[in-house]
């Protein structure tokens, strides 16, 4: 019978995810990946390359997954920031694994999704229709859109970023929420001059 190398594939990118997003990338083991995803260590290697190549492909999986599941909206950029926030909330293992992005892989390269380069046109492109403030790129307008709706869960001193959504209770983070939306629509509405012009 036939292997099913795309299955493999994808179960082992699905035990890699859990194995990086707890231990990072010094402390995984490609044993448990191979474990976990029942299959044998050495496709890991014929598929992947390294344990580093792994894990940026399983970040990669991870973000442009990231970006599929949340619609991008440039007519409602503080409505997309809110919906990332959710995103972040229900699913805090991204966040862990990005952490471990920066604190063990900061000068890995080519990691962010073709979307992100969408975005910033059609952010572009609205700002020059009059809908977005012009005081800000749109590439610096889109990432501060993004930092402001991640920024809870890197900045929380009492919660791990990965235990936000199960350490903070339900009315916190809805406040949260409200101060990441809020704080979206002021950066990217246009300035009462610009809108009287």
């Amino acid at each position: 019978m036939p292997r099913n190398s795309s299955a493999t594939k994808a179960r082992l990118l699905d035990a890699a995810f859990t194995e990086f997003a707890t231990h990072g990338i010094a402390g995984a083991r490609v044993d448990r990946i191979a474990e976990a995803a029942g299959a044998n260590k050495r496709l890991i290697y014929v598929y992947f390359g390294n344990k580093e190549q792994l894990f940026d492909e399983v970040l990669h999986r991870a973000m442009t997954e990231g970006a599929e599941s949340v619609p991008f909206d440039v007519e409602d950029l503080p409505g997309y920031a809110g919906a990332i926030f959710d995103h972040l909330v229900a699913r805090p293992d991204l966040m862990r694994l990005r952490l471990w992005r920066l604190l063990e892989r900061p000068s890995a390269t080519g990691l962010e999704p073709d979307s992100f380069r969408r975005k910033v046109a059609e952010v572009a492109d609205a700002q020059q229709r009059g809908d977005l403030a012009l005081e800000i790129q749109p590439d610096d307008l889109l990432t501060m859109v993004l930092a402001m709706a991640q920024a809870w869960f890197w900045a929380a001193e009492d919660v791990d970023p990965g235990q936000v959504s199960q350490s903070w209770p339900p009315e916190r983070l809805a406040l949260h929420r409200s101060a990441v939306v809020e704080a979206a629509r002021r950066i990217s509405q246009k300035t009462a001059d610009a809108q009287g012009s």
